[in-house]
């Protein structure tokens, strides 16, 4: 794809969320059903994944970590977010890989100490470039997909969280 096709593919919806900005308001969301042992199947819209515990918590390591998944969202989230932002300002990306790495602290999840967070303590996003684009045009790149990629932000500012737990 390239930058006129782009363009041409987000004019109709830019132009409709400027004109009813309610329309540009999504809900997204995700169903997990509570599985065998300790685990959750999640329905991802193209396949099931089952998430359980990390072999750090007392897991296998035959299931997906959910700490995993929340990395490989970030990934794809800035992957894809990268690929828009260098089309629409025509810098090429001939090859590229997309790099998340967390660090967990595990005895807080599992409870040995109030001290140590529940979570992660840092995310570090790494993009490894083939391109023929400026220092200054990989710096706007960088500025244009941190400040446009909906997982980025997510993490990077923190949303209110609001949990409900209802009896079937």
């Amino acid at each position: 794809m390239n930058a006129a096709a782009l363009k041409e593919l987000q004019a109709p919806l830019k132009d409709k969320y400027r004109e009813d900005p309610a329309s540009a308001i999504i809900t997204l969301k995700a169903e997990g059903n509570l599985g065998e042992g300790i685990s959750c199947k999640v329905e991802t819209g193209k396949a099931i994944v089952e998430a359980g515990l990390h072999p750090a918590t007392g897991g296998t390591g035959m299931l997906a970590c959910s700490g995993d998944m929340l990395l490989e969202a970030l990934v794809a989230c800035a992957g894809v977010t990268l690929q828009a932002v260098s089309t629409a300002i025509g810098i090429e990306i001939k090859n590229g890989t997309v790099k998340a790495a967390g660090d967990l602290d595990f005895r807080g999840t599992l409870g040995v100490s109030k001290e140590a967070p529940v979570g992660f303590k840092n995310i570090r996003l790494d993009f490894i470039l083939e391109s023929n684009a400026t220092a200054e045009q990989l710096e706007s790149l960088a500025k244009l997909t941190e400040r446009y990629c909906v997982v980025y932000q997510t993490l990077a500012k923190g949303v209110p969280v609001e949990t409900n737990y209802y009896s079937a």
